[in-house]
């Protein structure tokens, strides 16, 4: 994967992550229960690939970081699914989408890496552009609990954007691509148990039908999606990468107009238009951050020894002749 576009990578990624609302909604399983099987159904799949991985490649020092990620992880899923119940898709959308705004604030509180000036202008047309993809504008409030469930879909954002970011850092100088999805998974399902049941609920039965759509959620949300993503995440800028995820949304209302025969609005096609062009202006110039802040040298590199040990003009040492 290192010869492929980063961009492209966060690109597919997306893609595989849009269709698990798709998923969710035709299997008809509570947010729990989706979450929990997201997860154990990936199992079966990384647990082979990542036993290979470790044959082929050093060992990894980061498990704590790859837990920790999908600790996050699972609460997010948990409670994104909870928030669509109480205010509606399209405001969920919006909220968990606040990950845009939050993943490069947290890379420059940690690193220092600072937003450029572009993407600031861009983040409200982007927002502003997924609010009108969720179908915001074309109806009134929706949703048992409003308040409650903006308070689910804010939380569930920070949360995702903290996932992001652990999977980010950690992904740094690594050459490891499926025993950072494994560890995280595990975590995840975890979490979304110790959240699920108390809360919703988790149904290990939930039927055939439901199983096999869940299967399809697990080895497309959460094996394809979340390898590509995290590939693509190590070697982007925090804000380049949080903007590529943004297509999230709007390829999910492109797969449900194709998949489920859902028809959008005209808001919405001006939504996703917006969003795109966003995600254009602050993605092309995507450049591969800097993994630490070196002192500027006084002699360039060079291949040369001689040229290394070389004495720069203007400090006072006697020059050869």
């Amino acid at each position: 994967m290192e010869r492929i576009d980063p961009r492209l990578l966060a690109v597919l990624g997306a893609a595989f992550i849009s269709v698990s609302a798709i998923f969710v909604s035709l299997s008809g399983a509570a947010a729990g229960t989706a979450a929990f099987f997201r997860c154990a159904l990936a199992l079966p799949v990384l647990l082979p690939l990542a036993l290979l991985e470790r044959r082929r490649t050093a060992p990894r020092r980061r498990t704590g970081a790859d837990l920790l990620a999908g600790a996050l992880l699972g609460g997010d899923l948990v409670l994104w699914g909870a928030s669509i119940a109480a205010v509606g898709a399209g405001v969920a959308t919006v909220l968990v989408n606040v990950q845009v705004v939050v993943l490069p604030l947290l890379a420059l509180a940690a690193t220092g890496e600072r937003p450029s000036r572009r993407f600031a202008f861009a983040v409200p047309v982007m927002l502003g552009g997924v609010a009108l993809a969720g179908g915001l504008a074309d109806t009134g409030a929706r949703g048992s609990d409003p308040l409650r469930g903006v308070a689910y879909g804010a939380g569930a954002g920070v949360l995702y954007a903290g996932y992001l970011f652990l999977t980010r850092r950690a992904g740094e100088g690594q050459d490891h691509r499926y025993r950072p999805v494994l560890l995280s998974t595990l975590s995840a399902g975890a979490v979304s148990v110790v959240i699920g049941i108390p809360w919703h609920g988790v149904d290990v039965a939930p039927g055939w039908a439901a199983f096999g759509w869940l299967a399809a959620l697990a080895v497309t949300g959460q094996v394809c999606g979340w390898m590509l993503i995290g590939a693509a995440l190590r070697r982007l800028p925090a804000e380049t990468g949080g903007t590529l995820l943004l297509l999230q949304p709007i390829l999910a209302v492109a797969f449900g107009a194709v998949l489920l025969g859902e028809r959008p609005s005209p808001s919405q096609a001006a939504g996703c238009a917006l969003v795109i062009a966003a995600v254009w202006l602050t993605g092309r110039t995507a450049r591969r951050p800097p993994h630490r802040t070196e002192p500027p040298e006084a002699v360039p590199r060079t291949s040369s020894p001689a040229a290394r040990n070389a004495v720069p003009i203007g400090t006072g040492a006697q020059e050869p002749e």
